[in-house]
């Protein structure tokens, strides 16, 4: 647990001991705070003419206004925050799928290939073959007596 702190703070012309677990630079800042709206109000003639119970009810409505402005604007960041994570998950997701996608495309283009490889080979063999067979053999004059020999006996 962290330590407290102890310090003096001046609000309103007075001196104030706060202690807390806050740093003192942040309960110097709250004081800060609270004087900076004393002073505000100080130069409303108006709230100058209130007795020092309605100043001082006056202070702490307004504070409580700020309080909750602030917190109703750091609610709405922390829904607005909320929203772009979940965009940003399914960003994210949309992301991964389309890898997925991309790498069983490039799986299937890979078959292809190889397919149409093969087959350009059968296409080759396939084409000499027929070449081969559409060209005339020559024929010597010992195999054609060997072949009318043959039809003779």
């Amino acid at each position: 647990m962290s330590t407290k702190n102890v310090t003096e703070v001046i609000i309103n012309g007075k001196i104030y001991t706060l202690s807390g677990y806050e740093s003192e630079e942040y309960l110097q800042k709250v004081a800060t705070y609270i004087n900076n709206k004393i002073n505000e109000y100080k130069t409303n003639e108006s709230y100058t003419r209130l007795s020092h119970d309605m100043q001082r009810t006056l202070l702490e409505l307004n504070i409580a206004d700020d309080y909750f402005k602030a917190k109703k604007q750091a609610d709405s960041i922390e829904k607005d925050l909320e929203s772009k994570d979940k965009q940003l998950y399914d960003i994210k997701h949309d992301l991964i799928s389309a890898q997925i996608k991309i790498e069983a495309q490039e799986k299937e283009i890979a078959n292809l290939t190889q397919i149409i490889n093969e087959n350009n080979l059968k296409i080759v063999k396939l084409e000499t073959e027929l070449s081969e067979a559409s060209t005339p053999k020559r024929r010597t004059k010992s195999s054609t007596t060997a072949t009318t020999a043959t039809v003779s006996d």
